[in-house]
């Protein structure tokens, strides 16, 4: 009996580990050895990252975006047939299989994302200053853009950064024009609300934002500002409640803000700022929306466009675009606060979807 259980011990640590382990995809930017699409194995209890594969060969898939069921993989960047956006189908080993591209009706596409039921993507045109909307059809593929909307209004150039679908609401951070705009769903089709939900001062920049579940607050963090406009919905609209920065009040560098998320329970905020290379943290009043900086941790790498918490909400991953590399970090469910863990080197890595 006790040979018995020096065989079965290690066999059962070996399926323990392999039931822990979650696919992670990895968007890239198509420089030095970067080849398009990957896919790593993450384990939720060691936060060790591993088995990383070409899942799938594109140009520049910078952003990417799951279907709701999982079983489609949307990005942006140039696809095989035609440049702007891409359609893939998952396969049973974690490879993907391309299934077509459409024009994303704009320059320099830099963002992509699914509304609830899977049936319609929206992509945002940095270069163009553009937003493009698409029905999705069954076997995943994309239809060409069925609304595309225009922010260039002036001499200085829109510049779409991210677009969200939340409900029938879809909302646009135009860094160019310093907004969010509002979009309503009308029969089928989405019609301009706002422009502007709240007037932005100075040029801070909107880039990414984050709202919580109830839609009742929004989060923006600013690129150029090195900050975060708080904002909450109202019943004539919306208002500013909030805007703190992001960076160490000793920080004399680069300003660059990039990505932010809210945690689960929705007590904190997380920031990147690429420049000072750093995650900010924010604790979070979940009655009035404020929020407070905690601290910043280094990223233990070059310039982290994107972030994300993994599924169990017990780490959280950055990657660094410049120096090749993600890097893992244990997150405190209770402070907070990130520990670094480890890193594994990945070309040029832009975008982390669980």
């Amino acid at each position: 009996m006790k040979s018995l259980l020096y065989i079965l011990l290690p066999t059962l640590f070996l399926f323990n580990c392999k039931d822990q382990n979650i696919s992670l995809y990895v968007g890239t930017s198509s420089e030095g050895e970067s080849k398009g699409i990957y896919k790593v194995e993450f384990n939720s209890e060691t936060g060790e990252i591993t088995n990383p594969i070409l899942a799938a060969e594109a140009k520049s898939p910078t952003f990417i975006a799951f279907s709701p069921d999982k079983t489609f993989i949307y990005a942006v960047g140039e696809g095989n047939a035609e440049s702007g956006v891409s359609s893939f189908k998952l396969n049973n080993d974690g490879t993907l299989n391309y299934i077509n591209s459409v024009s994303s009706n704009g320059k320099g596409p830099c963002h992509i994302s699914v509304n609830e039921n899977g049936t319609k993507a929206v992509v945002s045109n940095y270069g163009g200053g553009s937003v493009s909307i698409y029905d999705i059809n069954a076997d995943g593929s994309l239809s060409k853009a069925s609304q595309v909307f225009d922010h260039n209004k002036g001499e200085k150039p829109a510049r779409a950064h991210s677009a969200q679908f939340h409900k029938n609401d879809l909302f646009v951070a135009d860094l160019g024009n310093n907004a969010v705009y509002h979009y309503a769903l009308e029969n089928d089709s989405y019609m301009l609300k706002s422009d502007a939900i709240v007037t932005m001062a100075g040029n801070p920049g909107p880039r990414h934002f984050a709202v919580t579940k109830d839609d009742k607050f929004m989060y923006v963090i600013n690129e150029y500002g090195g900050s975060i406009t708080s904002i909450e919905k109202t019943d004539s609209g919306y208002k500013q409640i909030d805007f703190d920065a992001t960076l160490d009040e000793n920080y004399k560098g680069q300003i660059s803000c990039a990505d932010i998320h809210l945690s689960e329970d929705e007590r904190f905020l997380y920031g990147s700022n690429r420049g000072e290379n750093s995650i900010a943290l924010f604790s979070r009043d979940t009655k009035t929306g404020k929020i407070t900086r905690i601290e910043n941790t280094p990223v233990e790498g070059n310039w982290p466009r994107n972030f994300t918490l993994d599924p169990t909400g017990n780490f959280v991953l950055v990657a660094n675009r410049r120096s090749n590399n993600i890097s893992v970090f244990k997150r405190n469910q209770e402070t907070g606060k990130l520990s670094f863990l480890n890193s594994i080197e990945l070309p040029n890595p832009t975008c982390l979807l669980f």
